[in-house]
C-alpha cells in the first residue's frame, strides 16, 4: 500500500509513535453505519462480492468508496431502500450515521458523505404470503 492511501493521525507530543488508518478501514466503518439504518436493504456490490458472500465471508464496505482528499474525505455510499420508506429522510440518516460513526471510532470528522440510491427492494411474494398466513 503506498504511503499517500494512508491516514495520518495526530496524537499530539505522547512520544509513543504514530497511528495510521487505511482508507478500507473507513469503507468498513461506513457500510455498517449505513446498514445499521432502518429503510437500507443492502449495499451494492459487484459480482466478486456476492460470490464472496455466498462463500460464507462478509465484506462490510462493499457499496462504499472513500476518497482521500487535501479538502478531506469524501464517502460515497451506493445502496438498495425497502420499499415505501422516504428516501430522503432515510439518506439522511444514513449520512448522520456514518459521520457520527467515523468521529467516534477514528475522530475524524467526514468533509462530504454522499449517498446514492441504486435500486428499491421490494418484498418477495413468498414473504407477504407467510406474514398473510401469520396474521390470520
Amino acid at each position: 500500500m503506498s504511503e499517500n492511501n494512508i491516514l495520518e493521525m495526530s496524537q499530539g507530543q505522547s512520544g509513543l509513535g504514530k497511528v495510521e488508518i487505511a482508507p478500507e478501514v473507513i469503507e468498513v466503518i461506513a457500510g455498517i453505519a449505513a446498514t445499521e439504518v432502518e429503510g437500507v436493504s443492502q449495499m451494492r456490490g459487484n459480482f466478486a462480492t456476492g460470490v464472496v458472500e455466498r462463500l460464507g465471508k462478509k465484506n462490510h464496505g462493499k457499496g462504499v468508496k472513500v476518497e482521500l482528499t487535501e479538502d478531506g474525505i469524501k464517502v460515497d455510499v451506493y445502496c438498495l431502500m425497502k420499499f415505501g420508506i422516504s428516501i430522503p429522510t432515510v439518506a439522511g440518516k444514513v449520512q448522520d450515521n456514518i459521520r457520527q460513526a467515523l468521529l467516534n471510532m477514528t475522530a475524524l470528522e467526514a468533509e462530504e458523505v454522499n449517498v446514492h440510491i441504486v435500486g428499491i427492494q421490494f418484498e418477495n411474494a413468498k414473504q407477504t404470503e407467510v406474514e398473510t398466513e401469520q396474521e390470520m
